[in-house]
């Protein structure tokens, strides 16, 4: 497969001075996408080959401060006191924004080369690819460098750049839509891919197969609260639905084959899988992780809807008898130079689940007052995540959620209302995805759109030294602007 590269000013500030005659020579060797064979070897690079699970969970509540100094790395400092990261590089808030735009180019480049060849109909599986690769980057750029969706703000908050077109100078210099405008073209874009992606792929789990479009359009409406949308986009995963992931087989897969086992393609579950370049695994052992004798507060017997042992756990895996990890990513290592064993780290990363998708059917139950089919579906759910769970016995309903999880003031407020039983569901919810989700970022997402307050402490000799609280509100809740796009004109954050 040729490697397709285009270049983004949008990410890169390039030096040049009297460069026209240069630029006006096509060079001979330049790759021509004007074939449908090269339009879907593009299409591959559509992905972002970046991660933000290890930016984004060390962000979030599901991280402690182990105090392993030995363990400690900038970037996971960085993120741990929501400061802006300086690094570039691997799992770098720098590398998703480049790898973000860099796959949207990609996107920009196939659709702009469909239109070159008149738009037939035989193509139109790799339109609907590009149309929905386009909106997932810019739907995960806006969800991390933005405020958090809320139309009362949309209109008015900052979001990203929103690029449809292939780039022909040299240096752009781009305006961030606002929010608002951001999601109104992932929309468009979202619809309008729907309406041609297949699942006609030699390994479909690995493209915007119809189930992962789907999938990612009901993350996208759950954000935008629009619960109609959700419930019409889940509704072919059905009543307690068996394809997803079987906690009971996965604890009987040898410690050592689990985080090949998460992600392989052969898991009804995981819609849409990517092999990044990233060392998301690695971050299971830097100073602000799972730390063993905090993990409880996630995992423990206490934290089960009946009191009972959870299936998710972190296995034994300890870094210095302290961190612990759910052994769900795996580390494919390509070495490039077998003399001094060097190469490139990627980790498959499970980018869409049905596990997702069925918890954000749920919640929309949940906003839609459908109560009795919440009750079903959740308590289904928790169930399959339930050491020694009885249907019989293990009762689930509104008495049983609200005693678990008693209303608190102040605590989720998202930009719509919650009644008090919906606020006990909704807690109910997002702890669910939280155990559900450890080590893959999606925590973060939830403590944005619900507005949760984390506190992060750092440790002395088991004492607080330094105690951080990201409030409601916080501007840090939006990530700065990486430096090399500021530089280039992007506006920053307002810190």
């Amino acid at each position: 497969m040729k490697n397709i590269k285009i270049t983004l000013s949008l990410v890169l500030l390039i030096g040049f001075s009297s460069c026209d005659d240069f630029l006006s020579e096509v060079p001979d060797n330049r790759t021509q996408i004007d074939t449908p064979e090269k339009i879907s070897e593009l299409l591959v690079t559509a992905y972002p080959n970046a991660s933000y699970f290890a930016l984004a969970e060390a962000m979030s509540d599901n991280v402690f401060d182990s105090e392993l100094k030995q363990a400690a790395n900038v970037n996971n400092d960085n993120s741990y006191n929501w400061e802006m990261q300086n690094q570039i590089g691997t799992d770098t808030e720098n590398g998703f924004w480049i790898g973000s735009y860099e796959a949207i180019a990609a996107a920009n480049q196939a659709l702009d080369a469909i239109e070159k060849l008149g738009s037939p109909t035989s193509l139109n599986p790799q339109k609907g690819e590009a149309l929905i690769a386009r909106a997932y980057s810019h739907f995960m750029l806006v969800s991390l460098w933005a405020n958090r969706y809320n139309p009362a703000t949309a209109g008015s908050d900052l979001g990203v750049p929103y690029i449809t077109k292939p780039e022909t100078a040299l240096l752009v210099q781009y305006k961030r839509n606002t929010v608002k405008e951001v999601f109104d073209f992932v929309e468009q874009d979202i619809i309008e891919g729907l309406k041609y992606v297949t699942n006609d792929y030699k390994e479909p789990k690995f493209h915007f197969n119809r189930d992962a479009a789907r999938a990612l359009a009901c993350r996208f409406y759950l954000i935008k609260g629009d619960w109609d949308k959700v419930l019409e986009f889940s509704e072919g995963l059905g009543s307690k639905p068996t394809k997803i992931r079987s906690y009971l087989a996965f604890n009987a897969v040898p410690f050592s084959q689990m985080p090949l086992e998460y992600s392989k393609a052969e898991q009804e579950t995981n819609l849409l899988i990517a092999y990044p370049n990233s060392i998301a695994n690695r971050a299971g052992a830097y100073r602000f992780a799972l730390a063993g004798n905090k993990s409880d507060e996630i995992l423990g017997n206490q934290t089960n809807m009946w009191g009972k042992p959870n299936l998710i756990k972190a296995q034994g895996q300890y870094y210095s008898g302290v961190l612990v990890v759910v052994p769900k990513l795996y580390e494919y290592f390509k070495v490039t130079n077998l003399t001094s064993g060097i190469g490139e780290p990627y980790t498959a990363t499970v980018l869409l689940s049905n596990d997702e998708l069925y918890l954000n059917r749920i919640e929309a139950l949940v906003m839609k007052n459908r109560m009795a089919e919440a009750n079903i579906e959740l308590g289904y759910f928790l169930g399959t995540r339930t050491s020694g769970y009885n249907a019989a016995t293990d009762l689930f309903n509104e008495s049983v959620v609200q005693a678990k999880y008693p209303v608190i003031s102040n605590e989720f407020t998202p930009f719509y209302t919650l009644s008090p039983l919906q606020a006990s569901y909704i807690k109910a919810l997002a702890e669910a995805r939280r155990k559900d989700f450890l080590r893959e970022g999606l925590r973060w997402f939830d403590i944005k759109r619900f507005n949760l307050v984390v506190t992060h402490n750092t440790l002395e000799f088991g004492k607080v030294i330094r105690k951080n609280v990201l409030e409601k509100d916080d501007k840090r809740r939006a990530l700065q602007i990486p430096l090399r796009a500021s530089d280039n004109g992007i506006e920053k954050n307002p810190r």
